[in-house]
C-alpha cells in the first residue's frame, strides 16, 4: 500500500496540475507552493519551531487559541503555520495571530516531506482537525519531533477505519497524541489500537469567546441599521439561504436583514439585490439609513462581529453539507437556524440537542421557528451560557503533561 500511495500522490499532482489549468483557486495553490523550500531560509538558527498544520482557514480558527497560548507560555517559540488551501493563506492576516510564517504545505511526496522537516526542524507537529499526510507523519517521527492532533474530529466512514485502510491506520499510530472533539472520535482511535487520546472538547469554543472579549469597537455602519429591529442576519449565505430570506422577508415586513454572502464578488451582490424585491444597500455603499430593509456586507472580515447587532441567525451551507461557523453568531446569543444537511458537525446536532439550533427546510419553517423561540432575554443567556460551557479545550491541551512535559 505505500508503494501504490507514492504513486497515488504523484498522480494526484499531476492532476492539479492539470486542473489548475481551468481553476484559478487551484492554480493559485500550485504557484504557491513555487520555491517553498527557500520560503523556509529565514526560519532563524536553532529556533523553537512549533508546526501546524490547517487545512484551511477554519482549521486556522481552531489551532489559533493553542498557537497563542503556546506562544505566551514559551515566548521564544517560532510558530510556523502551512495551508493546503488558498483560503488560509489569502486571509490569515485577518485575524490577531502569532504566526511567525506561513506558507503552502508541500505536496505530500517523501522528497517534500524530507526537505520540509529538515530545513523547518520542529520540535512540535501540530496536525488541526482532519488532514493527515502519511509522508510528513512519518518524517516527523523519523526527526523525532513530537506529534499532536488537537479538535480532533473523526467518522466511521473516513478510511482510516475501513479494512483496506491499513496504510492509513499506520499514519495515525505515529502521532503521539490525539486531543479530540468527541467520544465518537476518541472511540474510533480506539478500535485501531490508538490508545493516547482525550476528549478535550472543540478549540473554536475559546475562540469565539476571545473574539467576543477583545471586539470592543463598534461599527456604525451596522449600529446604525440595526436601531430598529427584528434583525435577521445571514451568515455566509449562498443560492438557496438568500431564497428562503426572499421569502421570509415578503411575509415579514417589520423584519430586517443583514447578507453577508459567501462569495462577496460583485457579480453576486448584483444578484442577491436582483432576486430581493426590496430595497437594499451594500455596506460599502451605506451613508445613511434610508428605510432599506437589506445591508448586505461585501467585503470580508466584517461578518464574526456584525452577529452582535442581530437577532438571530441564518448560517449558510446546511443545504450542501458543508455547514459554515454557526459558533460565531451563538456566542452573542443567538439562536441559529440552519439547513438539515449537518450530519458532519457535531456542535450542530450538540445545538438541536439543547434547544439553541433550529434545521429549516424553508422560508415557512423559519418564520415559524421563530415565532415559538419564547423569552429573548432567557434564550440569550441560554445560549451564552451553553458555549462557555463547551469552552475550555485550550486550557485542556497547553497544560497537559504531554506538552507541559515536552
Amino acid at each position: 500500500m505505500n508503494f501504490l500511495y507514492q504513486i497515488g500522490i504523484h498522480l494526484f499532482i499531476l492532476l492539479m496540475r492539470t486542473a489548475s489549468l481551468f481553476n484559478q483557486k487551484i492554480k493559485k495553490g500550485i504557484q504557491g507552493r513555487n520555491n517553498w523550500t527557500k520560503s523556509l531560509d529565514d526560519i532563524p538558527e536553532n529556533a523553537n519551531v512549533i508546526w501546524f498544520h490547517c487545512a484551511s482557514l477554519g482549521e486556522f480558527d481552531q489551532g489559533l487559541p493553542v498557537m497563542t497560548a503556546l506562544k505566551q507560555n514559551t515566548p521564544n517559540a517560532f510558530i510556523l503555520v502551512t495551508f493546503f488551501s488558498p483560503s488560509g493563506i489569502d486571509h490569515y492576516q485577518k485575524r490577531e495571530h502569532p504566526v511567525d510564517k506561513a506558507l503552502y504545505l508541500p505536496f505530500d511526496t517523501k522528497r517534500n516531506a524530507r526537505t520540509f522537516l529538515k530545513k523547518a526542524n520542529p520540535t512540535l507537529a501540530i496536525f488541526v482537525k482532519y488532514e493527515f499526510w502519511p509522508n510528513f507523519i512519518s518524517e516527523c517521527a523519523r526527526a523525532k519531533a513530537s506529534i499532536i492532533s488537537i479538535s480532533t474530529l473523526l467518522r466511521n466512514k473516513q478510511i482510516y477505519f475501513k479494512w483496506y485502510g491499513g496504510f492509513f491506520k499506520h499514519a495515525l499510530k505515529k502521532i503521539d497524541y490525539f486531543f479530540v472533539q468527541n467520544q465518537q472520535s476518541k472511540e474510533l482511535l480506539e478500535s485501531i489500537g490508538v490508545n493516547q487520546v482525550e476528549i478535550s472538547g472543540d478549540t473554536r469554543y475559546d475562540k469565539v469567546i476571545q473574539h467576543k472579549n477583545s471586539s470592543t469597537s463598534k461599527d456604525s455602519v451596522l449600529s446604525q441599521f440595526a436601531v430598529e429591529g427584528p434583525i435577521l442576519i445571514a451568515g455566509s449565505s449562498w443560492e438557496v439561504e438568500e431564497k428562503i430570506i426572499k421569502k421570509y422577508l415578503e411575509s415579514n415586513t417589520n423584519t430586517k436583514v443583514i447578507i453577508a454572502p459567501h462569495n462577496v464578488s460583485s457579480n453576486n451582490i448584483e444578484r442577491i439585490q436582483s432576486l430581493l424585491d426590496c430595497p437594499s444597500v451594500r455596506y460599502t455603499k451605506y451613508e445613511e439609513y434610508q428605510g432599506n430593509r437589506v445591508l448586505i456586507l461585501d467585503t470580508i472580515g466584517h461578518l464574526t462581529s456584525a452577529y452582535q447587532y442581530a437577532d438571530y441567525a441564518l448560517i449558510g451551507g446546511g443545504f450542501s453539507g458543508n455547514l459554515h461557523n454557526i459558533l460565531e453568531p451563538a456566542v452573542y446569543g443567538l439562536p441559529v437556524f440552519f439547513g438539515p444537511r449537518h450530519q458532519k458537525f457535531p456542535e450542530a446536532q450538540s445545538f438541536i440537542d439543547a434547544g439553541i439550533g433550529f434545521v429549516i427546510e424553508n422560508a415557512e419553517e423559519l418564520s415559524e421557528k421563530l415565532n415559538v423561540l419564547g423569552d429573548k432575554v432567557e434564550l440569550k443567556q441560554k445560549i451564552e451560557g451553553f458555549i462557555k460551557n463547551q469552552s475550555g479545550a485550550t486550557d485542556k491541551i497547553v497544560s497537559h503533561p504531554f506538552l507541559t512535559n515536552n
